[in-house]
């Protein structure tokens, strides 16, 4: 007998796990104020007791700021780990049913890297609050360092595990559905790798121990590598099928992961090249720095615009964001957002105010930030908005698992 489903977030989807990843990205956007804005003396990222003395001694304008960073950072991590949670139990009860056997013969099998994904990010999140919140944090930074790498480690491992399910199951038995692969869907591993490098990249950069950075750097390039290769082969695939078919409506969004994945690559690469110049030599040039991430944010708005064409075409925002229809998938969307918001700060003030094209503070850096900041205020408004859908006041649409 058929039973209503109250929201569409009863009906589960790993995809789901999206929703935590996108509030932790919010939280990184609201760092990006305190890492870029805040001065920062003898680290290359703000702790506690930056923010505390700017907080001090800054103006009311600046206070303000920090208040709202502060607590954005704070909302936005509790949501993340709250989500994060709430995904966990609800894929552990899911595993066990006849949906999920169904699921695991399909292409969306794959869906499932979202796990490992979200959990990557959710650590990220946990090193911010450390960082903002916890005094006398990089007094005892290196002996975190080692836990940061076995953890990241821990999640890569077990993304290989799941990944080679999917793999083994289709090379071995076959029964992928290239018609359906009409999206970018398979970029998802890729993404998760990827998350898991720059995590693995963070001591790279951030260590005073050369041993703990080049392990950082040799681990986070096997995650790197691991990524693009992925990525490259999943959009071959993808863009041949859409050729064909047409892109799918519902899954239309992942056709802007490749924004959010060069976002995390660009991080991963800035990491190392800092670890590099600090302790093997390789001096950065801010030049270069500038030219790579313009490169990474010229790609990152070819694919937003590709993107945008399709969902636009298809009239996506009217049936799954505004219409009666609910899809998992729609978080996907946050990720570009986000992800073009993180790129633009460190393409401003890592690339063109270092290589001395802009001057920090000065109208046009104020006015390339304002970029950043309307697509993180949007970005705000999407979760706060799908959030209300998928867990809110309940609805009588089913949410319809991505393919």
């Amino acid at each position: 007998m058929s039973h209503a489903v109250a929201r569409p977030s009863d009906s589960y989807s790993p995809l789901y796990f999206l929703a935590s990843l996108g509030a932790g990205g919010l939280a990184v956007t609201f760092f990006m104020w305190l890492m870029h804005w805040l001065p920062h003396p003898g680290q290359p990222v703000p702790v506690f007791e930056d923010i505390a003395a700017a907080f001090t001694s800054g103006s009311v304008l600046t206070q303000g700021v920090i208040l709202v960073a502060v607590i954005g950072i704070a909302i936005f991590s509790f949501l993340n780990l709250k989500l994060l949670v709430w995904n966990l139990r609800r894929y552990a009860e899911w595993r066990g049913t006849e949906a999920y056997a169904k699921f695991a013969k399909t292409n969306a099998q794959s869906q499932v890297m979202a796990m490992p994904l979200a959990l990557a990010m959710s650590v990220n999140v946990m090193f911010i609050l450390g960082m903002v919140f916890v005094p006398g944090l990089w007094s005892v930074v290196e002996y975190l360092f080692p836990l940061a790498v076995i953890a990241f480690l821990a999640i890569g491992v077990f993304g290989f595990r799941l990944y080679g399910q999917f793999l083994g199951r289709v090379l071995t038995e076959g029964g992928f559905n290239c018609a359906a692969n009409n999206n970018f869907g398979q970029v998802l591993p890729a993404f998760a790798f990827a998350m898991v490098g720059v995590g693995l990249a963070a001591p790279a950069a951030l260590s005073t121990v050369s041993t703990v950075s080049g392990i950082g750097i040799v681990l986070s390039t096997f995650f790197l590598m691991t990524s693009g290769l992925i990525a490259v082969v999943a959009m071959i695939l993808g863009l041949r099928s859409m050729m064909e078919n047409g892109a799918n409506p519902e899954t239309a969004p992942t056709l802007s992961i490749i924004v959010p994945l060069l976002a995390v690559l660009g991080i991963l690469g800035l990491r190392q090249n800092h670890g590099l110049g600090e302790h093997f030599g390789a001096a950065e040039v801010a030049g270069q720095t500038m030219s790579t991430l313009t490169m990474y944010l010229s790609v990152q708005i070819l694919f937003l615009l590709f993107a945008g064409l399709i969902l636009i075409r298809q009239g996506y925002a009217k049936r799954f964001l505004f219409g009666t229809e609910n899809s998992p998938g729609s978080y996907a969307l946050v990720c570009p957002g986000v992800g073009f918001a993180v790129m633009v700060h460190f393409w401003l003030n890592k690339g063109l105010v270092d290589a001395g094209m802009v001057t920090k503070f000065g109208p046009a850096f104020w006015a390339i930030t304002a970029v950043a900041l309307a697509s993180q205020v949007a970005m705000i408004w999407l979760v706060w908005h799908l959030n209300r859908r998928h867990f809110g006041a309940p609805r009588s649409a089913r949410a319809v698992p991505a393919e």
